[in-house]
């Protein structure tokens, strides 16, 4: 039972208040909108902010997302991404709905995360109660990648976390706060309604797709291990109907898998647009054997670099940004192989997951 079900933990909190929720398309009770809900319960709400893909989840990653009215309740609706990314700062009394995020969905590069801390941060600055509530991490059985450095914070990965975290929203923010990440290390009046009957070995089959790009479950498990390439020239399969389920480039050597980008919702200018690409179609193994490794797969990212006419020219300026520091780029560069790369993500694990356990609400799957 996710935390918004449980409405026995929070009603009583904020009913009489006036509310803000944060949420999009994926926040559901029992199928309907949290915020049709609230309202439902004579909640008083009175705006509604959405992080990046919008209110109703369809715009592109990274595309500006406008504010709005919603046709159905009326209420204003506040983009929380993109010039407003930090523009927390009407909120009123807030309650933060998390999403249902995707796992790298839920990984370090995923915006919500980010826009959770600017909610977090704005709350504390005006002293405003914060009510997550949570939801099962579909990536949160496992820890791995490359740590960020703080140096290399932006609003895609802004925190010391690896890139594969393995936390729910509520065990996040608790570790934001806990953390002192906020800025001059401000802490949030936070409460977190947990979940009932999860733990971090558990399957969770979302019943919602995240953003328009995360259609099933196998782009959801593939995400993490082929996330690093939109820092590359390889598409992953955006404007097509697999993405992040199939890989390749214009010309590309490896695999025999052909597809062409188009424009579509959600991908409304992919890379490629309207060019052949030969790569690889992943989604079965992202399906059956994602879960089951428990690790993100390099061997992708490895092939296609090593592939690479241009060694320097295959990377682009992103690629830094989401592996959170220059270093995954060097040691591709410098042709390391898997052993040498994971040997060098080792010590940052290990003293992240020395932080994780402080924060975890559910058994973990170690």
């Amino acid at each position: 039972m996710v935390g918004a079900e449980r409405t026995g933990e929070y009603l009583s909190r904020i009913v009489g208040k006036r509310i803000a929720v944060v949420t999009n398309h994926t926040g559901l009770i029992d199928g309907v909108s949290l915020v049709d809900s609230l309202l439902a319960l004579r909640v008083d709400v009175k705006k509604v902010f959405s992080p990046e893909h919008g209110f109703r989840g369809d715009a592109d990653a990274g595309a500006h997302v406008g504010d709005e009215r919603d046709a159905r309740t009326g209420l204003t609706v506040i983009s929380l991404y993109g010039d407003n990314e930090a523009n927390a700062g009407s909120l009123g009394g807030c309650r933060f709905d998390p999403l249902r995020p995707a796992g790298c969905g839920r990984v370090r590069c995923y915006t919500y995360i980010s826009t959770l801390h600017y909610v977090m941060e704005a709350c504390a600055e005006q002293r405003k109660p914060l009510i997550v509530l949570d939801r099962p991490n579909p990536n949160g059985f496992f820890v791995d990648g490359p740590v960020l450095r703080p140096e290399h914070s932006s609003f895609v990965s802004l925190h010391p976390v690896p890139l594969v975290h393995g936390m729910t929203v509520g065990e996040y923010a608790r570790m934001i706060d806990g953390e002192h990440w906020l800025k001059d290390g401000a802490q949030c009046d936070l409460t977190v309604v947990a979940c009932e009957g999860y733990d971090h070995k558990t399957y969770y089959n979302l019943p919602v797709k995240p953003s328009p790009n995360l259609p099933n479950m196998s782009a959801v498990y593939l995400y993490p291990s082929l996330v690093l390439f939109e820092g590359t020239a390889v598409s992953v399969g955006r404007g097509t109907e697999r993405p992040f389920q199939c890989i390749g480039l214009p010309g590309g050597k490896l695999g025999n898998h052909r597809f062409t980008p188009r424009s579509v919702p959600g991908a409304t200018d992919p890379p490629y647009k309207n060019q052949e690409c030969n790569g690889m179609d992943l989604s079965e193994f992202g399906t059956f054997y994602s879960r089951m490794s428990g690790r993100i797969s390099l061997q992708w990212l490895l092939g296609f670099s090593e592939q690479a006419v241009d060694k320097k020219a295959f990377f682009n300026s992103f690629f830094d940004k989401l592996a959170g520091s220059p270093d995954l780029r060097g040691l591709l560069l410098d042709g390391a192989d898997e052993v040498r790369i994971r040997a060098a993500w080792q010590p940052g694990l290990d003293a992240f997951s020395k932080v994780r356990s402080t924060y975890l609400l559910y058994p973990d799957f170690r």
